[in-house]
């Protein structure tokens, strides 16, 4: 008998909450995406102030303590040497990255690796952008002799990615998978060449304006280590990814898989879920816009009026939840979109921890060491080895 019969966990990604000790070092010194967001516009988040994120994230306008919140909350530092995706996925599941994997920001991919990817995975196709930028940059500027020539657009974001883009319709996304995949396997065989992420970045043209549709891929490394993710799968428990989850893991441990979508309508499947009479289930959420459509792309309004969005998903996620159910969020890296640049932010990262039925729900005072603090929250409660990426709270909350 488990103590909850369904645990949610609810990655906001690209949410910090401010400086941590290693912020100067990734050169994020003065980051906090949540405070920067919120001075550019209000939010409006009852729910989550209610569990007690205002006690330990700095939000503009708030002044008043709540004084029993209803959650447990608390801030988390990472441990691995990274600031992307893969690295704060991968270490709530029990992966510490050492070294981070490689990155092509100052001066592109290199004319080898280009030419190779040019006659092995895009069947002999021009291969034209290959630098750093913003993705709706480089459409703006490469999008339409992409569709009118069929030239291929690869750039490198600021973390270990190598991003391919296609047009829908002149392409297909197919084909644009496919062309991803191959590329995958080439960069896989190459350690100097082997980035975290080989994202296909599906886009249509309508109206004169580019458009990133909800198709992409992300074809990521396998993970280095085991991950919690495969003894929950081994013990019978449901593992289910929502969102980039199932890529960002590649398929492994994970039970059912509902692909990338918008916030809301991935929050919309965890409350369907909830709402559900299902048992001995791990739902793993993943919101992306935080990261993509407002942190890279430095939109703090529109990053602010997420979180609010977010807030009302969040009431009813809690209202669907029964006794035995446990709600846990955290982040995996921020990306405040203040900030110069667009790269992501090393960043604090809130965690909220609930359950109807907790008795004495409070602030935690010190800081938890490592995202793997959440990873071995779900394995304690199903009785799996626990990871070393973090500490071991269960029995604290109470």
């Amino acid at each position: 008998m488990y103590r909850f019969k369904r645990i949610f966990l609810i990655v906001t990604d690209g949410l910090g909450i401010g400086e941590e000790p290693r912020t100067a070092e990734f050169g994020d010194k003065g980051a906090n995406s949540m405070l920067h967001a919120s001075e550019v516009l209000p939010l409006d988040i009852p729910n989550w102030t209610k569990l007690g994120i205002t006690e330990v994230a700095k939000v503009a306008g708030h002044v008043a303590r709540v004084k029993k919140p209803l959650a447990y909350v608390g801030k988390i530092y990472e441990m691995s040497n990274g600031k992307d995706t893969l690295t704060g996925h991968w270490e709530m599941m029990g992966v510490y990255t050492k070294v981070p994997n490689p990155q092509f920001i100052e001066h592109g991919f290199p004319k080898e690796l280009v030419d190779k990817l040019s006659k092995e995975a895009f069947e002999g196709r021009k291969i034209i952008g290959n630098r750093h930028a913003s993705g709706m940059q480089i459409l703006e500027e490469l999008g339409l002799q992409h569709i009118e020539k069929g030239d291929m657009i690869i750039y490198t974001s600021p973390d270990s990615t190598l991003q391919i883009c296609g047009d829908e319709k002149t392409l297909g996304a197919d084909k644009l998978n496919e062309y991803a995949k191959k590329a995958r396997a080439i960069c896989s065989a190459n350690p100097k060449w082997n980035v975290a992420r080989v994202i296909s970045r599906p886009f249509i043209y309508e109206n004169g304006k580019f458009i990133r549709t909800f198709n992409r891929h992300d074809y990521a490394n396998k993970p280095t280590s085991h991950v919690i993710l495969e003894d929950l799968q081994a013990k019978g428990i449901d593992t289910v990814a929502i969102g980039k989850i199932k890529d960002i893991f590649t398929g492994v441990g994970i039970n059912t898989i509902y692909g990338p979508a918008s916030d809301d309508e991935n929050m919309d499947i965890a409350i369907d879920i909830a709402q559900s009479k299902s048992e001995n289930q791990f739902v793993f959420v993943n919101l992306v816009q935080f990261d993509s459509h407002y942190g890279h792309r430095r939109d703090p309004l529109g990053y602010s009026e997420n979180i609010s969005r977010l807030d009302i998903k969040l009431g009813k996620l809690i209202n669907a939840l029964r006794e035995d159910d446990l709600l846990l969020m955290t982040s995996d890296h921020g990306n405040d979109p203040t900030m110069f640049g667009n790269d992501h932010t090393r960043e604090a990262l809130p965690f909220t921890a609930f359950s109807k039925s907790f008795k004495k729900p409070h602030v935690i005072k010190e800081p938890l060491k490592g995202l793997g603090t959440v990873g071995n929250i779900v394995a304690k409660n199903f009785n799996v080895p626990l990871c070393e990426t973090g500490e071991d709270i269960f029995e604290e909350l109470k």
